[in-house]
C-alpha cells in the first residue's frame, strides 16, 4: 500500500505508541500500527492502518514491511511490568530481547536502516546521584530493565556492524492523556500511580496504597519525574527527524527534570477532582529508590525538544478528563 512518509510503529495500539501515532500523523507522516493486541487496544488506532502481528513473527513483519515500505521504525512493543519480570524473566527475555532481534533482522532484510527505540530509566537501576544524566552507570536491578539495556547493546552492535541508525529514548514516568481525550492510559492490570489515584476518586477503588512513608524525602514518600505522554510522543518525532537529517546513533533521557512525591500527586488529584483520596500506608517495595529524577538537557540541546505539558496539575487534569470519559463509556 502506498502511503506518504510511512513509519512502522510496533506497539502502536498501546498507551505511548498510540500517542506517537497521533504525533506522527499531525507532522505529515503515515503511522502503521503493528500490535498483537495483548495489551494494546484496537480502538486506540485512529491515525493509520492497524496490522495485527507479533514482533517474534519474522514472516509477518517482513510481509508488512514489504507492503508499506516504511522509512523508519518506532519500536514500543514490549512487556513492561517490573514485578512480573521478576516472577517471569523468561517471558521478558523472549519477548523484549528475542522479539526485538527478530524485528531488527526483518528490518535488515527489508532495507530499513532507522529505528527509534522506547527504552527506560530502569536501565540505570538505583541512582547514584540525581538528576540522572545519560552518563550515569547502567546497572538495572530487574529483568525488565535488563531486557531494555540488552536491546540498547544490540542496537549499538548493529549500528557498528550494519550501519543501522538508532535513537534510544530512556524515559521516566509516562503519565497523562491526550489533551483532546481521543486516547489515554488504559492498562489491565494498572500499576501507574496517577490512574490508581484517579480510580479512588472515581470510586473504582476504596483507597490508595502508599508503598513507604519513611523515605528520606521532604514528606517521606517516593519522588518521581512525571512526563506527559504527549511530550514523550513529540520527542519520538524529534528523534525521527534527527535521524532523517543525518544524525548519528544516540541515546537521550526524557524527563521534566522535576520530581513530585506520592503525597504531592495525591494532593493534586484531590484538588482537581474535588474528591478526597483515602490512603493507607504499607511497606516499601523492594528496589524502590527514594528519588528518581532525570536530566533531559542533552535531548533539549541536540534534538531541540522541550516539554510543553510540564506541570503536575496539567498532567493530572488531562488524565482525569480521560478517566472520566472511560467511565462514561462504561469501562
Amino acid at each position: 500500500m502506498k502511503l506518504n512518509n510511512p513509519i512502522l510503529v510496533t506497539g502502536g495500539a498501546g498507551y505511548i505508541g498510540a500517542h506517537a501515532c497521533k504525533a506522527l500523523k499531525r507532522a505529515g507522516y503515515s503511522p502503521i500500527a503493528y500490535d498483537n493486541l495483548i495489551y494494546g487496544h484496537r480502538s486506540a488506532v485512529k491515525w493509520g492502518p492497524l496490522e495485527v502481528g507479533d514482533i517474534s513473527d519474522r514472516q509477518r513483519l517482513e510481509a508488512v514491511m514489504h507492503e508499506y515500505n516504511p522509512m523508519a521504525v518506532m519500536h514500543f512493543a514490549a512487556y513492561a511490568y517490573v514485578g512480573e519480570s521478576v516472577e517471569k524473566p523468561s517471558k521478558y527475555y523472549h519477548n523484549n530481547v528475542a522479539g526485538t532481534l527478530t524485528l531488527l533482522e526483518a528490518m535488515r532484510q527489508c532495507g530499513i536502516d532507522k529505528i527509534i527505540f522506547s527504552s527506560t530509566c530502569a536501565t540505570y537501576g538505583m541512582p547514584e546521584q540525581t538528576p540522572i544524566a545519560e552518563d550515569h552507570p547502567q546497572n538495572p536491578i530487574n529483568p525488565y530493565g535488563r531486557s531494555k539495556l540488552m536491546i540498547e547493546w544490540i542496537l549499538d552492535d548493529f549500528s557498528k556492524a550494519y550501519d543501522l541508525k538508532y535513537v534510544a529514548l530512556r524515559y521516566f514516568n509516562a503519565a497523562g492523556a491526550d489533551p483532546d481525550t481521543e486516547i489515554g492510559e488504559d492498562h489491565d492490570p494498572e500499576t501507574h500511580l496517577i490512574p490508581l489515584v484517579l480510580d479512588v476518586a472515581l470510586g473504582r477503588r476504596d483507597q490508595l496504597q502508599v508503598f513507604g512513608t519513611d523515605y528520606e524525602t521532604p514528606d517521606g514518600t517516593c519522588i518521581r519525574d512525571y512526563i506527559h505522554v504527549t511530550d514523550l510522543a513529540e520527542a519520538h518525532k524529534f528523534a525521527l527527524e534527527y535521524l532523517q537529517a543525518g544524525g548519528q546513533s544516540n541515546f537521550f533521557n526524557l524527563g521534566n527534570g522535576n520530581g513530585f512525591s506520592v503525597r504531592e500527586v495525591v494532593a493534586s488529584a484531590s484538588n482537581i477532582t474535588g474528591h478526597d483520596i483515602p490512603c493507607i500506608a504499607t511497606d516499601r517495595r523492594l528496589g524502590d529508590p527514594p528519588v528518581l529524577v532525570g536530566s533531559s538537557g542533552k535531548c533539549r540541546q541536540i534534538l531541540g525538544w522541550n516539554p510543553v505539558f510540564d506541570s503536575l496539575d496539567t498532567i493530572v487534569a488531562s488524565a482525569w478528563r480521560w478517566q472520566r470519559k472511560l467511565k462514561s463509556d462504561g469501562r
